[in-house]
């Protein structure tokens, strides 16, 4: 089957490749057109749009793209993908729906992979996958221990309570 988004692939248009193959489609073949093109492109090579304005496998309301391919493929019962989603909507998006600390370590990492040269969007997708697949197993090993909303999340801030004295 073929799949089409946006070009200039981040957050979102790498975790859901990932998604797609690992759970969905392993024989998948991803198309990256420019917005524009996007929906004509899809149409003309029976491809399923993703990451794009007013689609299925779109953002709806707070929720990114990732979470709508989640639920649409009745992936929800597997709690390590729905943690992984909380992260990928928390760096795709402002983060107000989950307020999941670790989104801003994953925009990070995509934020630099996008400047290390890749000469296309197949390239840098390619090299980004093993993150996923180590997102991945720290969301399940989350559920593992009991943390389904990840290390970070049940942890309050913490203040300095102790005093020294001069």
């Amino acid at each position: 089957m073929k799949w089409i988004t946006r070009e200039h692939v981040k957050v979102d248009r790498v975790a859901c490749p990932w998604l797609i193959k690992k759970f969905i489609d392993r024989d998948a073949e991803f198309l990256f057109a420019p917005t524009s093109q996007v929906m004509e492109i899809a149409s003309r090579e029976s491809a399923i749009p993703y990451d794009v304005k007013d689609v299925e496998l779109g953002h709806h309301g707070k929720e990114c793209s990732f979470e709508a391919i989640l639920k649409k493929y009745n992936l929800t019962n597997d709690p390590a993908l729905v943690l992984l989603g909380k992260i990928v909507n928390g760096a795709d998006t402002d983060n107000t729906l989950w307020h999941q600390p670790e989104g801003a370590g994953l925009e990070a990492i995509a934020e630099g992979f996008r400047h290390l040269g890749f000469k296309d969007d197949h390239e840098q997708n390619a090299a980004e996958l093993i993150v996923y697949d180590a997102l991945y197993a720290y969301c399940q090993e989350m559920v593992r221990q009991g943390k389904p909303d990840g290390a970070f999340k049940a942890i309050p801030s913490q203040q300095n309570t102790t005093s020294v004295n001069p």
